[in-house]
């Protein structure tokens, strides 16, 4: 991995992937069918891996760049403005489509803090990288891709890994296209949903992503300890026992927050991915004490 910021000590972060609009309920309980609940309250804001990483790399102190299809539709802006409001500069590839982005539909249980997600995610776009692909990834110091957007995923994480810029990938669960990603992909960070064919454990993911090219790797398990390798051995990192009111998102701001952390730490050990791990564990557990994606970064 490479060593030093491009820009005075400010890392630059090219995050590619999904965005969507999400539409986020916080209830009492999940509805049974021809229920209607009322609400305890509402958020309208920017959602999908990417996004949510890039909010919060931004946040941290870093400058982000999010590759994205968002498009024209009224709802399509709502979530470009909210991210422009973070200060992600968003570069829209599917800025003409007059079509509504990715709406999530998402239930948040009060008393547990667990979700509900229903989207379409990517599936409307088919997304070709921009001609300045080249330009834009060596303007930056790291890129994470979310495996949304597969052929525009490829053609960063290949540009990246030419352009000696590492690369870090947000797995969230296994895609069509994941395996032909894994040998430009530097660091890899799992959740405990995402499974390769035939691998059931993290320890088989673990061994399987290193089979597969990726240096280094973790499994997320919500609460429970993050357990990680690296090419001289391996270990966990426990987790910040927190009152959880929310964990929407949490797995995003988990990948933001490493991100910024590797973009300033340059060479890894394995200490240094541990101690990485360990402080964007922190920052993923303060965002699941607030209800939505947003309220835990009013705090600092």
């Amino acid at each position: 991995m490479a060593d030093g910021s491009r820009s005075g000590g400010v890392p630059v972060g090219l995050f590619v992937g999904l965005c969507t609009l999400d539409v986020v309920q916080l209830v009492d309980h999940a509805p049974a069918p021809d229920e209607k609940l009322t609400a305890r309250e509402q958020l309208v804001v920017a959602g999908g891996p990417a996004a949510n990483a890039a909010a919060t790399f931004r946040h941290l102190g870093g400058r982000a760049r999010l590759l994205t299809a968002i498009g024209s539709h009224p709802l399509g802006l709502a979530a470009a403005a909210d991210l422009h409001r973070l200060g992600v500069r968003v570069s829209d590839l599917a800025a003409e489509s007059t079509e509504p982005p990715a709406v999530s539909s998402i239930l948040v249980t009060a008393s547990t803090g667990e979700r509900a997600v229903a989207s379409t995610n990517a599936t409307a776009h088919r997304l070709d990288p921009p001609g300045d692909l080249a330009t834009v990834v060596a303007a930056c110091d790291i890129v994470e891709v979310d495996g949304h957007h597969r052929e525009l995923a490829l053609a960063a994480a290949r540009t990246a890994r030419a352009l000696d810029r590492p690369t870090v990938l947000d797995a969230g669960s296994w895609k069509d296209g994941t395996e032909d990603l894994l040998p430009s992909i530097d660091v890899a960070v799992c959740s405990a949903d995402f499974h390769p064919p035939g691998v059931n454990t993290p320890t088989a993911t673990l061994r399987f992503l290193r089979e597969h090219g990726v240096a280094w790797a973790a499994v997320s398990r919500g609460g429970g300890p993050i357990v990680w390798a690296g090419p001289d051995g391996g270990g966990t990192v426990d987790v910040p026992q927190v009152e959880v009111r929310d964990t929407l998102g949490a797995g995003d701001v988990l990948h933001g927050a490493l991100t910024h952390r590797l973009a300033l730490h340059g060479t890894l050990t394995s200490e240094g991915f541990a101690e990485a791990l360990r402080a964007a564990a922190e920052v993923a557990s303060r965002a699941c004490t607030s209800f939505g994606t947003r309220a835990w970064m009013q705090g600092g």
